[in-house]
């Protein structure tokens, strides 16, 4: 998935798919917390290759998991394609109403608008561009 979608939620906390990324995300998915205050969407396949990695761990190593399952919702749009984002994960992200959805992979991943400004000030920039470059080997 790719690109960067402005969106809002409404006054009921539900959020619209970005028409091009419906395909992608279909129409269940998991919602879950994100590694950088933000919240991520896995598709089903995706979400499923996760599943089956966390499986084969040892019970231990599955265990750190534990939060990240716990805090993980499945979500099926309406009509509309929108769905709801629930208050506590609202609150790990800092979104209160403005956000930016943004492809990453083969997933989405969804930013408090103000936070996902700030992350772009900070790091899009040429020679940010160019050393992603050189670790791909491009």
């Amino acid at each position: 998935m790719t690109g960067t979608y402005e969106h809002s939620l409404d006054t009921a906390s539900r959020l619209i798919v970005p028409a091009k990324l419906r395909d992608k995300l279909g129409k269940s998915f998991y919602l879950s917390v994100g590694v950088k205050e933000n919240l991520t969407l896995y598709p089903m396949e995706t979400w499923d290759k996760l599943r089956e990695r966390v499986a084969q761990l040892s019970t231990t190593d599955a265990a750190s998991m534990d939060l990240f399952f716990a805090s993980a919702i499945l979500c099926e749009v309406d009509k509309q394609w929108r769905f709801q984002v629930p208050g506590f994960l609202k609150d790990y992200a800092g979104i209160e109403k403005d956000v930016v959805i943004t492809g990453n992979n083969d997933r989405a991943q969804i930013w408090a608008a103000d936070k996902w400004k700030e992350r772009t000030r900070e790091q899009l920039n040429p020679a940010n561009i160019a050393a992603l470059m050189k670790t791909l080997g491009i």
